[in-house]
């Protein structure tokens, strides 16, 4: 029982802060930085408590930060976002490799159509018509909130994740 409760504590967790990094993101075009820290906090707590080995925990931060590097690179070559890099890092250190693949599939799909959206919504939608939070979304200068394709893609992937899948299993 216990175990069935820190599980889905573990799965409020990771999509609480996942939601919460869109909403920021679709709102103010920001991450902050403590999401993915709490959720890459978070992870070994509730891996262990799911009966994680340490190697294995260790394996899904070292594919974080595998993803966090990569993240940087598109970062400097303009192609996403600073905290958008550190989201979906935070978010692979939960999906290790076995899940990884799912992440990205469902995250770059997510964006394909968040993207295609608000660029049809930018160019036929007259962005003074909305209010400050809306506007700010069609305004052509403003980037993508990727933070949302990302979110997508975690909460995608739940069913995958060994530490937060028995949360979604009724006794």
């Amino acid at each position: 029982m216990l175990s069935a409760m820190l599980a889905l504590l573990a799965l409020a967790a990771f999509a609480g802060l996942l939601l919460y990094a869109a909403f920021s993101d679709i709102t103010r075009l920001i991450i902050p930085n403590w999401v993915s820290i709490a959720l890459t906090a978070i992870f070994p707590l509730a891996a262990l408590a799911g009966g994680a080995a340490p190697a294995a925990i260790a394996m899904n931060l070292a594919v974080g930060f595998a993803v966090l590097a990569i993240g940087f690179l598109l970062f400097q070559f303009n192609i996403i976002g600073g905290g958008d890099a550190k989201l979906l890092a935070a978010a692979a250190v939960w999906t290790g490799l076995a899940a990884l693949p799912q992440l990205i599939v469902w995250t770059a799909l997510a964006g394909g159509l968040l993207a295609a959206a608000l660029l049809a919504a930018r160019q036929f939608m007259n962005a003074a018509a909305y209010p400050a939070a809306i506007t700010h979304l069609l305004e052509k200068q403003n980037g993508i909130p990727y933070g949302v394709a990302i979110m997508a893609g975690g909460l995608m992937t739940i069913p995958s994740l060994p530490y937060l899948a028995s949360a979604l299993t009724l006794p």
